[in-house]
Parts: C-alpha cells; structure tokens; sequence
C-alpha cells in the first residue's frame, strides 16, 4: 500500500503521503482501491440473483472496502507513519445518499455477505442524485435540504449499458453506474444504479421543492419524493417503473449473453424484490416475454412466478403500497392490461376479496402481485413471520403455506466492530481469535470470560474510549458537550411513531420533572437521539420538535443540567451511527410490540456491547432468548395483546391520560408555559392532542411500565461488574445475527444459487 500510495500521489499532485492533504490521500486511496477491485475475481455461477431495492444506504465505502480487500489495517498504520489518521482522511468521503432506514441498509449488509460467501448476485436500485435529504435544525424545527453526494471522482463507474424505458406519453433512455461490492477474502460483485443523464439539480428551489410534474428532469433526484400530492404519488410511480423496467431488461439480457435458455429462466436467475417498491417487476418481465419474446401468457406467467421471491419488511398495513389504477393507466399503461389478466386469474381460481389484485377502490396491491405471482414469501424476524401468516397476511397463508418463510436480519459485523470500533475488534481477537470475523458464531467463545475481572474491566475500558470518542466528534460537530462518565442512552433510527421517539421523549419530562423536586440520579444521564422524519409526516416532525425543545430546556437549567443531558444528533446516518453505536451503554429498541419488523439497530449496539432496553417485538424477541433474561430489559405489553386491542377497538388513550395522574401532569408538560416559550405552541399543541385523542402507537399504554423498567437499568448500571458480565453476554451471542447467516439460509431455503 505505501507504494502505490507514494506513486500515485506523485503522479496526481507531485506531493509525497505526509505532504498531502487528506482530500487527496482520500482521491488516490479511491483509485487504488477501486483498481483492486476491478481486479478481483467476479463471483459467477450457473445460475445468478438480482436483488432488487429502491435503497441500499451503503455509507462511506472507503473503510469497508479496505477492510474487504483485507488491507485496512495496513493501510491504517502507512498514514499513521506519515502523520495521517484514517479516520480523518473519511471524512472527506461523501456518504453515497441511497437510502433511509432500516431497509436500505440491510440491502447494503446483503450485498456485502452475497459477496463474501462467493454467491453470484448484484444489487440492482437508482442513482439517486439527493438521497431523501440532508436534515438541519432551525428554531427547533426539522428543515429538509438537498444531500448531494456524487463527485467527480466517486465510487460510481458509469458504463455502456442503456436501455429504453417507455413511459404513457414519453421514452427514457437509462445510463447504468456500477460500484464494485467486494466480498471479505471473496470474490466481488455489482450494485448497479440506473439513471437518466437528463437530471437536472438545477430545478431544486428552497429546501427540497422542485416541479414534480417535469420527470425527465427530476426522476431520480430524490429517495421518497414528498407523495402528499398526486404529482409526489405518481412520480413515486415513475421512479418504480424505471427501476424495473432497466432490472428486468438488464436480467434478460444478460441471461441471453449467458446462453440461458429464457423458458428455463428460474434454473438460472433469483429476483429477489425487497419489499413491494420493486413489485412492477413482475407485470414487466411478463411484459417483455409475451411482446418481445414471443411467449404466451401462460408460459410467461409461470416463468415468472418460479423466478421472483418477496421479502415483506412491515406489517404496518398503511405501508404495503396500493396505487390506484388511475395512476397506472396515466403512467405505465402498458402494464395494466397484464395486471388485470393478474387479477382476473386470481379471482377466477378464488372466491375472496382479501386476496384480489384490484379492490373494490379500483387500486392495485402491490403486495398481492408478489405473493400470487412469486414463489417464496418471507418475514425478517420469527415473530414478523408469525405475524404475517396468522394476522396480517393471513389469507395468503391459508392459499400457500408452502411459500411463506422466516430469514431473521443481519448485519456485517466485520463493518460494525473492524470499522466502528477497531479496539473492541482488535481484543475480540485476542480472545477468541480471528475467525470470528468470518465466522460470527466464534463470538461465543467470549462466554469463557464472563468471570474474568480482567476481561470485564477491559470491555469496560473500550467502552469508555468510545464514549470519549463521541464526545469529541459532538463537541466537533454540533457544538454540543457531553459527559463520558454519564449513562449514555441512545435511540437512533427512523422518526415514527410506531417506534416511539414520543414515549422516550415523555421518559426525559419524567426525568426533567424528577430533578427539579430534588431527587438527583446516583450518575448523569445522557440521552441522545437521532432521526429523520419524512417531509409530509407532520406528527413525526412535530416529536422532533419536542425533543429539541426538551434539549434546550435542559440545557438552560443550571439545576438540572448537571445530571440530565438532552441530545438531538443532526443529520443522522451511517456515518454518525458508526460513531454512536460503540458509544451506547443502553439501546433503546422501544416499538410498540406487534410494529417493528425486525430492526437492525438492535443487533449493531448489541454486538458492541450495549445493552437492550426494549418491547418482546421484532428481532428483540430472538435477541431475548439468546441473552436470557438477566441480559435485557424487557417492558410493555406482548403483541398478541396488542393485536387484540387494534381488533376490538380496545384502546383508548383519553381513558389512560384521564386516570391516570401521573400521565396526565406528563403528558400536559408538552404544552406548559416551559415549553411553549421555547417552541411553536402550533406543533407542541398538534402532538398533546394526538396523544391524548388517538395516540394510535398505544405510548400511554406502555409508559409507566417504561419508566419503572428504565429506572431499573439505571441503577442495575451502578453494580459495574454485573453490568460489565450483561455487556459480554450480549457481544457473545451476537453472533446469530450475522448478514452472513442469513444471507446463507436465503440462499439455502429460497435462491439455491
């Protein structure tokens, strides 16, 4: 690496590594490395998978491509030779703006382990220019501004590839970017990103506003372009069609340079569709087959059903996307004569509204296409699962039990311990040695220690660095001083109510008001949230709001402030969420039992050593019994409760707040004179009446339980060995969620690639 390192930066800048700047050790680190890359050998097999997505919120590509390639640490130790710190030299990076949550990143862990495990399969998306958006905060207000990422010189590589993509009343014709995606000690493959060289960043006006009705100009600007429109609704439209129609063109094509007979497509390519976005994939391959192929439909429909698998990521029913027939025929006429034969198939072989294509409404559902027309439907964790095939996807279970499967989440842990946390990742080897890195079960190892004084204070002392880490870099970043010798408790994840931010937020008024009647905590807490809200979700916004009133609440009283911190992290990603995630003593993973899918988040901070605080919902439910009880706290009520409530109208948030004292003076502090002369009494007053008049995310429900389950942790925290044993169970059993596992038992159970 010194070598090339010195080599290139005499040729690009005449300047030797400790003479160069960190912006140009980051430009030629990226042609180094993307030089190695295009070196690597390509995972290929007989047959291939197409991993489709509308994200992949990939992060900073640098680190983890080093880390892949297998040179990180060297590459580390040359800059630290020459004066140069690796960390730094990021930071020059720009993070790539192709996704949002939870589902973009589990794209990006899978495109990460199909590589490492040696599996034929690329990612397939759209090169956003924008991403969703770049969050600022201004008087205590989330604003929305563009979030450019592409550079000169990036980790995109345009090619030669274009296809036409044919629209109600026009053409596209598409550019194909690649980014190499290296396996660790493997062989690499692709995610492939699908633009139109007509984009122009030129029609943003203020914040993140632009004319959504001039497509060729604004097509893949933004991630989620604001739908509170019809325009937001049908560009949403336009963007899915033109993922699919390049996915299913480029499949095709490749197949055929592959000498793939196409009758026998399934023998040779997995679809995987990653969540209802991609769905228009299945009416477009059928498409293709029957108008340029010369299938019938009946062939077509059978090739295409034995070649596409649906993941579901939610079972929130507002989030499984229906779009009315109206939209369809405007934008993509050419597909709905094949989804009404779609549907009219299904209502032929079955006598239940539930399960038709189009309803009653004349609107299509999407996920309805998937499961009718694919051949394997999975949840991402065993309760999801369950969920899915005894509630909300019931009748679908009743007609095809054979389809439905669980593949429980997973993280690169190599990226979230190597990367995030390189003193925590370098003593794991000391202790249960290098293979974990390759093999995440290896972790368990760690259990041999959990009496070893040493060992514990040690995991301590780590843990302690990256607090102090993230001290600095907030200091750095936001202006904003925290104590590293306080009780860090961190919530970071996408802002809904459904994971109730608003619950943690009523637990700090609760803290708040505890203080200022004089009972001081025996240690400091720090509590630190971060989180986006989607421009058009009001409520969300207004629980940002909340809680950055609560910041500077907090912050201004002298009584309080010594023992209670408030911090809102701008601007969350990946990249703040490698500094954060290290740094938490308690992981907050507080969704309202029944919601949650799985989450992710709640195995990153498991794995360097926090410890969860959570409901029996999602991927908790699996962490739970891996760690046993004295590992995790878990409160509130179970979901089949819940799902009572929400069947027979149970709940009723007023009933709660009215009977409730102690509620009610919380929730009430949401519109005190404290809080309304610091905020906008509009938002403060919009969330007091959501909660106390429908509060459909049941907080009211689950917060005594909350508060006294918190109050629990923070003084279970005190007795430094017990807590210090909770944090090596949780890194030892980490393991199962590896992205490595799972991608395996995909690969075993659905791709058979």
């Amino acid at each position: 690496m010194e070598q090339a390192l010195t080599q290139i930066l005499k040729e690009q800048c005449q300047k030797s590594i400790q003479e160069a700047s960190d912006q140009e050790i980051y430009a030629a680190l990226l042609c180094i490395v993307k030089d190695k890359m295009k070196g690597m050998k390509r995972n290929e097999g007989s047959k291939k998978l197409y991993y489709i997505s509308a994200e992949f919120l990939i992060g900073k590509l640098l680190s983890n491509n080093l880390i892949n390639l297998g040179v990180f640490e060297e590459t580390r130790q040359v800059l630290k030779k020459y004066g140069h710190d690796l960390t730094a030299v990021e930071e020059v990076e720009l993070e790539p703006s192709l996704g949002n949550g939870g589902l973009g990143r589990l794209a990006a862990c899978f495109l990460d382990s199909i590589a490492t495990l040696g599996l034929p399969g690329d990612g397939v998306g759209l090169n956003y220019h924008d991403g969703l958006f770049r969050q600022t905060f201004v008087d205590h207000k989330q604003k929305e501004e563009p979030n450019p990422w592409i550079t000169k010189q990036s980790w995109l590589t345009k090619t030669d590839c274009h296809f036409e993509v044919p629209f109600g009343d026009f053409t596209l014709t598409s550019t194909m970017y690649d980014i190499d995606v290296p396996g660790y000690k493997n062989g690499s493959n692709r995610l492939h990103l699908f633009d139109v060289d007509t984009v122009d960043e030129g029609i943003i006006q203020d914040g993140i506003d632009f004319d959504k009705t001039d497509i060729k100009r604004n097509l893949t600007l933004f991630l989620y372009p604001d739908d509170r429109d019809e325009n937001g609704h049908l560009l949403r439209i336009y963007q899915q069609y033109f993922m699919v129609s390049n996915a299913a063109q480029l499949i095709l094509k490749e197949a055929e340079e592959r000498g793939c007979d196409l009758y026998r497509l399934h023998e040779h390519v997995a679809i995987q569709i990653n969540d209802t976005h991609p769905t228009m994939v299945i009416p477009e391959l059928i498409r293709l087959l029957t108008q340029k192929k010369g299938f019938n439909m009946d062939t077509a429909i059978d090739v295409v059903r034995k070649t596409c698998a649906y993941t579901n990521h939610t079972i929130l029913a507002e989030a499984l996307e229906k779009w009315p027939v109206s939209y369809l025929e405007k934008v993509v006429p050419q597909l709905m004569p094949i989804i009404r034969e779609l549907d009219a198939r299904v209502r032929k072989d079955f006598h239940d509204e539930r399960v038709y294509i189009i309803d009653q409404s004349d609107r299509v559902h999407m996920a309805h296409i998937d499961i009718h027309y694919g051949y394997a439907v999975n949840g991402v964790a065993a309760l999801h699962t369950e969920i899915l095939k005894q509630s909300e996807l019931k009748p679908f279970y009743d007609l095809y039990p054979e389809k439905f499967n669980n593949k429980t989440n997973g993280i690169t842990f190599r990226r979230w311990l190597m990367h995030c946390n390189p003193k925590l990742a370098e003593y794991l080897k000391e202790l249960v040695g290098e293979t974990y890195l390759e093999d995440a079960s290896a972790l368990e190892k760690l259990l041999d220690y959990q009496d070893d004084q040493e060992v514990l204070q040690n995991l301590r002392a780590i843990k302690k660095d990256a607090k102090k880490e993230l001290k600095s870099y907030l200091l750095q970043t936001q202006g904003v001083e925290i104590d590293e010798n306080s009780v860090f408790d961190i919530q970071i994840k996408r802002l809904h109510e459904y994971k109730r931010q608003q619950m943690n937020a009523l637990y700090a008024i609760y803290k708040y008001k505890e203080i200022k009647k004089g009972k001081l905590p025996k240690r400091p807490l720090t509590m630190i949230f971060g989180a986006k809200a989607a421009p058009a979700y009001t409520i969300a916004k207004d629980i940002i709001h909340l809680i950055l009133c609560l910041q500077e609440l907090v912050e201004k009283d002298p009584q309080v402030n010594k023992y209670l911190k408030i911090v809102m992290v701008e601007n969350y990603n990946v990249t703040k969420a490698e500094k954060l995630i290290p740094a938490c003593d308690i992981s907050e993973q507080i969704s309202l039992a029944s919601k949650e899918a799985s989450g992710t988040g709640n195995m990153k901070f498991m794995l360097n050593g926090a410890v969860t605080l959570g409901t029996e919902d999602g991927a908790n439910v699996e962490i739970h019994q891996l760690v046993g009880d004295d590992n995790i706290y878990i409160f509130g009520e179970k979901s089949k409760k819940v799902i009572e409530l929400y069947d027979t109208s149970g709940y009723c948030s007023a009933d709660i707040y009215n009977s409730d004292p102690m509620i009610e003076e919380l929730v009430d502090f949401i519109i005190s004179k404290e809080l309304i002369r610091i905020g906008d009494p509009v938002n403060l007053g919009r969330l007091y009446k959501e909660i106390v008049s429908k509060d459909w995310f049941m907080t009211l429900l689950d917060l005594k339980d909350y508060i006294q389950k918190k109050e629990q942790v923070l003084e279970d925290y005190e007795d430094e060995k017990a807590w210090e044993q909770k944090m090596l169970v949780n890194i030892a059993k980490a393991g199962f969620f590896s992205s490595d596992r799972t991608i395996a038992e995909y690969n075993r159970d659905i791709w058979h690639l």
